[in-house]
C-alpha cells in the first residue's frame, strides 16, 4: 500500500500535536512551582500616643485598624502588623495603668514587633523593661545597650512567612536621651544608628534572610542626625524601613536608594499598608499606600476590641470623671500655639507652679502641653489629657545668666514650632527673631526687675526640663533646693483653689 507524502506529513503534526497536549502542562506546572509568586503584607502604625479610640483630631481608632487588618489577612494571611513607637503614653486611657493597657490591647490585636520611641520611657526605663515583659510580642530595639553593655530589648526577629524569611531589626532615636526625661535613660546608650543597621544587615544577610525590614523610631525631620534618609543612603540591603517619630505623612512611601521609607503621620489618622512580591528568592514588588482615617470611619468597629477599650473606659471613670473647677474662657493649649507663643493656658500652669513654689520665676516647655481644655467644667480627666507625661515640678537656684541661656535656647527654633518653647510666669522678656539663635532675648525682667546676670536666683520648672530635657543644657548648672508633685497634680490643686478660671494672655513674651 502506498502512503502519499501528503499523508506522512499529517500524521507528524497529528503525533507533535498529541506530544504537545500530554507534555506541556508537566512542564509549564514545573515551570510555575519554580518561579511562583509569594506575596508579603506589611501593616505599620506609629505615633499613636494612645490614641486608641476614634476622635475628631485623632484617627480611625483601634478598633476600626483590627477590622482593617482582619480584612486585610483574609485577602494575604500572609501579613506582619508592626507598630514603630511612641504608643504606650499619652492619654489617661492608657496612662492611668503606666502603659500596661495599651500592650495588653497590643496583644489581643496580635502585633508581631515594635519598637520603643521615646515617649514610651516616659514611665521610666525599668517599667518599660516590665512592659516589654508583659507584651506577647517582642519589643526590638538593637541600639539601646546598658552602660555595662548589655540589652534588654532583642537586636531583631526572625519570623517566616510562605516559606520567605523575613528579618525585622529595631532602631531607636538617640534624641530619646533629651526627647524624654533624661533621667529615664540614666545608664542607657543608643548606639549610633547608622552603624547599627550596618551590623544588622550583615548578619541578616549572613542568615540567608529573603525580606530585610528595618522597624525605626528614628524619623526624617531637619533637625534629626541622623534621619531614616540618611540610614537608607548609607546602608545598603534594607529592603524597608518602617518609620516614627517625625509624625510625617508618606501616603506611598519615599523610596531611596533601593530602600522603601514608610511611615503614617500619627494617631492612626492612617494605616500603612506595604505589598510586597518575591519571586526566586528577590523582590520583584514593593508598594506601599495609606489606608486613610476617611475611609476607615466606614468600616465597622471590632467587636472584642471595642469590648476591650469600653472596659479600659469604665475602669477609669472613677479617676477621670471628677470636676475638678470652671473656665469662664477657652484654655489654648494648641500644638502650634504653646510652641510658637504665650497662651492663657501656658500662663495658668505656670501660675500654678508659682503659687506652689513662691519661686522667682517659673519656664515650663510648652511641648508639655498637649490639649486645649473648653469653657466650662473641667475634669481630671481634661488635665490628664492636658499633662500626660507625669512631669514634677521642681525649684532650682541658679544665675541670672543660666535663666537667659535658658530662654535663648527656647526660642532658637522661633518661628518653627519646638516644644521646647518656653511659657512663663514671674518673668516677662522680649525677643527679636531677625536674630540669630543665641542672641534673641532682651529686655528680661524677673519679678519686675532688670535680671542681673550674676546674682542666684529661685527657677521653678519640671523635671524634664532640670535634667537638661529639649535641650536646656543652662538648668543643670542650677542647684536642686525642692521637689514637688505632679504638674497635674499642682495645676488641679489650683483650679480648685481658684474655683472658676478667667485667665488672659498678659505680654509675658
Amino acid at each position: 500500500m502506498k502512503i502519499s507524502n501528503k499523508r506522512i506529513v499529517s500524521l507528524f503534526l497529528s503525533l507533535v500535536l498529541i506530544l504537545g497536549i500530554v507534555l506541556t502542562p508537566m512542564g509549564s506546572k514545573a515551570f510555575a512551582e519554580e518561579s511562583k509568586v509569594k506575596k508579603l503584607t506589611i501593616v505599620h502604625v506609629n505615633d499613636v500616643h494612645g490614641r486608641i479610640k476614634e476622635g475628631d483630631y485623632d484617627g480611625m481608632g483601634f478598633s476600626r485598624l483590627q477590622t482593617k487588618v482582619k480584612e486585610l489577612r483574609e485577602q494575604n494571611p500572609n501579613l506582619i502588623l508592626l507598630n514603630a513607637g511612641d504608643t504606650i503614653h499619652g492619654l489617661p486611657i492608657v496612662t492611668v495603668s503606666r502603659g500596661e493597657a495599651m500592650i495588653k490591647l497590643m496583644n489581643e490585636m496580635n502585633f508581631d514587633a515594635m519598637v520603643p520611641g521615646n515617649h514610651d520611657f516616659n514611665y521610666g526605663y525599668d517599667r518599660l523593661v516590665e512592659l516589654k515583659d508583659i507584651a506577647e510580642f517582642p519589643m526590638i530595639g538593637a541600639n539601646i545597650v546598658k552602660e555595662d553593655g548589655t540589652k534588654d530589648f532583642k537586636d531583631y526577629i526572625v519570623k517566616e512567612v510562605d516559606g520567605l524569611k523575613v528579618g525585622i531589626f529595631g532602631l531607636a532615636t538617640p534624641e530619646t536621651k533629651y526627647k524624654a526625661n533624661p533621667k529615664n535613660t540614666e545608664g542607657i546608650n543608643f548606639l549610633d544608628p547608622v552603624e547599627t543597621a550596618k551590623n544588622m544587615v550583615e548578619k541578616l544577610q549572613d542568615e540567608k534572610i529573603d525580606v530585610i525590614i528595618a522597624l525605626t523610631h528614628i524619623g526624617m525631620a531637619d533637625d534629626t542626625d541622623p534621619t531614616t534618609i540618611d540610614i537608607a543612603n548609607k546602608v545598603e540591603g534594607i529592603d524597608l524601613i518602617v518609620d516614627g517619630h517625625s509624625h510625617t505623612v508618606l501616603p506611598e512611601g519615599k523610596l531611596v536608594k533601593d530602600t522603601l521609607i514608610v511611615q503614617t503621620g500619627e494617631y492612626t489618622k492612617n494605616i500603612g499598608i506595604v505589598n510586597i512580591e518575591v519571586v526566586d528568592d528577590k523582590i520583584t514588588k514593593k508598594e506601599a499606600k495609606l489606608f486613610t482615617k476617611e475611609e476607615g470611619m466606614k468600616l465597622k468597629e471590632d467587636e472584642e476590641i471595642k469590648k476591650a477599650i469600653d472596659k479600659l473606659e469604665e475602669e477609669n471613670k472613677v479617676v477621670t470623671d471628677v470636676v475638678i473647677g470652671k473656665t469662664k474662657v477657652n484654655l489654648d493649649g494648641e500644638r502650634g500655639n504653646v510652641r510658637t507663643k504665650e497662651t492663657n493656658l501656658g500662663n495658668l500652669l505656670t501660675d500654678s507652679i508659682l503659687d506652689l513654689t513662691k519661686a522667682d520665676a517659673v519656664i515650663i516647655n510648652g511641648g508639655d502641653i498637649r490639649k486645649s481644655i473648653d469653657v466650662g467644667e473641667i475634669t481630671k480627666e481634661d488635665i490628664l489629657t492636658m499633662l500626660p507625661f507625669g512631669s514634677y515640678g521642681v525649684v532650682l537656684e541658679l544665675k541670672g545668666i543660666d535663666i537667659l541661656n535658658a530662654l535663648e535656647n527656647g526660642v532658637s527654633a522661633y518661628p518653627e514650632t519646638s516644644g521646647g518653647f518656653p511659657q512663663v510666669a514671674g518673668m516677662t522678656f522680649k525677643m527679636d527673631p531677625s536674630k540669630e539663635a543665641g542672641n534673641r532675648i532682651h529686655d528680661l525682667k524677673i519679678q519686675g526687675k532688670p535680671v542681673d546676670l550674676n546674682k542666684k536666683y529661685k527657677l521653678a520648672t519640671n523635671d524634664f526640663l532640670a535634667a537638661g530635657g529639649d535641650k536646656y543644657e543652662s538648668l543643670k548648672n542650677g542647684v536642686l533646693v525642692g521637689e514637688y508633685e505632679a504638674l497635674e497634680e499642682i495645676l488641679m490643686d489650683y483650679i480648685e483653689k481658684l474655683g472658676e478660671v478667667d485667665i488672659k494672655t498678659e505680654g509675658r513674651i
